[in-house]
């Protein structure tokens, strides 16, 4: 069974930092695709970014570039998102999700994605 936990999530002033989490189970973790997506109260999911099996191809949506990485400890079983110099607009429910296949895929298509965890709280307010 996929399980996906979130955590890291909280309040940060603006310009400032946090670290989230996603600790996987139930499948080789490091033969799938992640992703980290969010949603913003009263809006729809919007894909943040994705990494590819591996490591070797990141993709991120272009508000973030620059701000967030994205990365993957396989051996762990983690997926994290750092997030610097956070801009209000950041705030969301952010949730991981795993690719439907193993291999490649197209990281930019919340499609490609087919688990997903609960989620963690992100609020940037000073």
């Amino acid at each position: 069974q996929v399980q996906l936990v979130e955590s890291g999530g909280g309040l940060a002033q603006p310009g400032g930092s946090l670290r989230l989490s996603c600790a996987a189970s139930g499948f080789p973790f490091g033969t799938y695709a992640m992703t980290w997506v969010r949603q913003a109260p009263g809006k729809g999911l919007e894909w943040v970014s994705g990494i590819s099996q591996g490591g070797e191809r990141t993709e991120y949506l272009d508000s973030v570039k620059g701000r967030f990485t994205i990365s993957r400890d396989d051996a762990e079983k983690t997926l994290y998102l750092q997030m610097n110099d956070l801009k209000p607009e950041d705030t969301a429910l952010y949730i991981c999700g795993k690719a439907e296949r193993s291999g490649w895929a197209r990281l930019g298509d919340i499609g490609a994605f087919d688990s997903w965890g609960q989620g963690t709280q992100v609020t940037v307010s000073s």
